[in-house]
């Protein structure tokens, strides 16, 4: 078959990527036309069938593609130093990473439903958790607060930048929230709130696609829970000495019966950033391997760049 030559396409852009994204994950209902045209491919597709698109675009689609395609997810994110602590002992954690990192938790907001924080990350922070460095709009903020010791004082119950949940307990009696949050009221157990219960009602309001922001203890409890698809941790170059962990849980005392996963390592400015996929921790344990040392074959020594 004869016929003029076909024009390449031009590389995929950042900006274009990032709108098919959006676009995928249902949260930009207007992508671009080209935008539109690489979505119709899908993302795998977008990222494998264009070999000279620029690597920092294959490694967006990359780390955020599966994301775009599952329906609902919950993911735990941590920033932590080399030495284990996302703060001081005093609670002072305003910036452990940097700021490629602070710009992922940007992009990781635009492509949720809801970004789930605890009591005493809104207590040290006073963060906005919106999504002011990229496109794509901010999601539902969801408090955790167990015990109701929040006050109306802080910026995300105030700014009306983006719908608020106030969650508690039905012990604590509380019949509003503070400024213009809304109030969810849910079972408790021994620990603080019931988070299987949390996660069921926010699908209910359908708000699948959960970002569990932080702190460490809530990071924990979820992780703990068996309540995450995906764990994010991200480790600065800083020493912090005697400051507060990242995670928190039950003591294991055999290392055979830890916890080891396959991780996707990404670089993030001087931050690493560590993918975990905990909907199949069998994979990092094909060969009998449990929770003791890694294969043979993995001691390739390579560099992340």
């Amino acid at each position: 078959m004869t016929g003029q030559p076909q024009t390449p396409r031009p590389p995929l852009g950042l900006e274009t990527a990032w709108a098919a994204l959006l676009a995928a994950a249902g949260r930009d209902v207007s992508a671009p036309a080209e935008a539109a045209r690489w979505l119709s491919r899908g993302i795998d597709g977008a990222q494998h069938a264009q070999a000279n698109a620029p690597a920092q675009v294959q490694d967006l689609l990359s780390l955020y593609g599966p994301l775009c395609a599952d329906g609902g997810w919950v993911v735990g994110h941590l920033g932590q130093s080399l030495d284990g602590c996302i703060a001081t002992h005093l609670g002072e954690s305003c910036f452990v990473t940097g700021p490629d990192n602070i710009l992922h938790l940007h992009r990781m907001r635009a492509l949720c439903d809801a970004v789930v924080v605890g009591a005493g990350t809104v207590a040290s922070d006073d963060p906005q958790l919106t999504t002011r460095l990229v496109s794509g709009p901010s999601p539902v903020r969801v408090v955790l607060d167990p015990r109701g010791r929040l006050g109306a004082d802080h910026r995300l119950f105030q700014d009306g930048a983006a719908p608020t949940l106030l969650c508690s307990t039905n012990a604590v009696g509380k019949t509003r929230a503070p400024g213009q949050a809304g109030l969810l009221v849910l079972p408790h157990n021994k620990d603080g709130l019931r988070l299987d219960a949390l996660v069921t009602a926010l699908a209910e309001r359908g708000l699948k696609r959960l970002f569990v922001e932080g702190g460490g203890v809530t990071v924990s409890r979820f992780l703990a829970a068996g309540l995450l698809s995906r764990l994010q941790i991200a480790v600065a170059p800083l020493i912090i000495g005697q400051g507060r962990p990242g995670l928190s849980l039950p003591r294991t005392e055999r290392l055979a019966d830890a916890l080891r996963l396959s991780p996707r390592i990404f670089r993030m400015g001087a931050d690493i950033l560590y993918d975990l996929d905990l909907a199949a921790p069998e994979a990092a344990t094909d060969a009998g391997q449990g929770g003791g040392a890694p294969a043979a074959d993995e001691g390739v020594l390579r560099q992340v760049r």
